[in-house]
């Protein structure tokens, strides 16, 4: 969300006036009202109803499981969970809901935006995905008004994603996702992606050429950014943490490091900001040694998250679990390198995230594995902060969201 945000924020300071199609009653699990200052003036936002199977679903969970969860997506993708209802919902969403639960918004919004399209005479379209099922209004778009221009963001892989087998997608359905994917990729105008990694895959799947254009950071959101040494030697990891992204090697290595050296273990404060697998909160509270020391907060507005961070002493991000890591690098690891404070990242070392680390000097990537590296990482970065005032490695200045609206424009005209 926050990647479109920020490219509709500064679209019209390049003389492009944004208009963007959104569902008006979407399922979401957070909500931030703050970033809505960063809807420009010059923006038309239009919303038609979209419906979605995840309401439907939870409300069968409720009656089959005697769930009172309040998650309307929960029940739909958790694939934790082992009753029968569970594994059906689970069936449904991997094999049935191609290429997304929302596909039932395809059909409206095609028939709505042809004569939208038309009345405003708006030449260029951009779908950006997931949800893909998006990128299927385009597709619809485009074999009706050929001279649309159509351009595809893939924010994430598709046919490739590891998505697919967590929610046991079978032959059948990967082949349609890979149908349905060739299709987009080979007609719309231009495709672009977000890493290097996924360049190449979308080459390699297209024969065609694929643009990149990062996620990044908005210097807006860092004018008043201060960094303050806390009283505690504090990491910090903010998003999600689930059951594709395994924090447990580092949590062990940072045990070890405790038991190992006293004055750390008493001095060290770990935080994990945002919604959190409970699989893995019972992993830490079975742990002695970081037990203590670990805290989770649950999702906060941006403007507060980025106060947090001036308040840490070294920032995580974990790679470690997700399928084809080494071309993953998420917005917040951008925002991550603006603030100047170290990373410690655990994932591929030879991934696209471990480069921008290495090239902007802002921290470490270290196989999950290898502990004695996190440790001494851990310790370094430790004894920096024990001896200075706030623990800054780098001010970086490079990957602005600005700069990437501009890298944008090239490809719209």
């Amino acid at each position: 969300m926050q990647r479109w945000l920020k490219f509709v924020k500064y679209l019209p300071q390049f003389g492009w006036k944004p208009y963007v199609f959104t569902p008006e009653n979407p399922s979401v699990p957070i909500k931030d009202e703050s970033l809505l200052r960063d809807v420009p003036e010059e923006a038309v936002i239009v919303k038609i109803p979209i419906w979605e199977p995840y309401e439907l679903f939870s409300k069968l969970s409720r009656i089959f499981t005697g769930s009172k969860g309040n998650s309307v997506q929960a029940d739909l993708v958790n694939t934790e969970r082992t009753s029968l209802f569970s594994r059906f919902s689970i069936y449904v969403r991997g094999n049935i809901l191609i290429p997304d639960p929302r596909k039932f918004w395809v059909r409206p919004a095609v028939r709505f935006l042809e004569d939208y399209l038309e009345r405003n005479e708006i030449k260029t379209i951009i779908t950006t995905g997931p949800p893909h099922s998006m990128h299927l209004i385009g597709l619809k778009l485009k074999k009706k008004n050929s001279s649309l221009k159509w351009i595809v963001d893939m924010r994430d892989p598709w046919s490739e994603w590891g998505f697919l087998d967590s929610i046991k997608a079978g032959q059948r359905a990967k082949s349609k996702h890979r149908k349905l994917e060739h299709q987009v990729l080979t007609t719309a105008d231009e495709v672009i992606t977000i890493t290097p990694f996924y360049v190449k895959q979308f080459e390699k799947l297209s024969g065609r050429k694929v643009n990149l254009v990062t996620n990044g950071f908005d210097e807006d959101d860092f004018r008043k950014f201060t960094l303050k040494k806390s009283d505690t030697f504090t990491l910090r990891h903010a998003g999600i943490v689930n059951e594709k992204c395994n924090p447990r090697p580092f949590m062990t290595a940072v045990a070890e490091l405790c038991l190992e050296n006293e004055a750390i273990g008493s001095d060290m404060e770990i935080e994990f900001i945002g919604q959190v697998d409970p699989a893995f909160k019972e992993f830490v509270r079975q742990n002695d040694s970081i037990k203590a020391i670990t805290k989770f907060r649950p999702p906060v507005g941006h403007d507060e998250l980025i106060t947090i961070y001036g308040t840490s002493a070294v920032l995580v991000l974990i790679l470690t679990g997700y399928k084809d890591a080494e071309g993953y690098m998420p917005g917040k690891l951008f925002e991550y390198l603006a603030t100047g404070l170290p990373i410690l990242a655990t994932g591929p070392e030879d991934g696209d995230a471990a480069n921008l680390l290495n090239s902007t000097q802002s921290g470490v990537m270290i196989d999950a594995s290898d502990h004695h590296r996190i440790k001494a990482t851990l310790i370094k970065y430790y004894n920096a902060w024990k001896s200075s005032s706030v623990n800054q490695v780098n001010g970086n200045t490079a990957y602005s969201r600005k700069d990437n609206t501009r890298a944008l424009t090239s490809l719209l005209g």
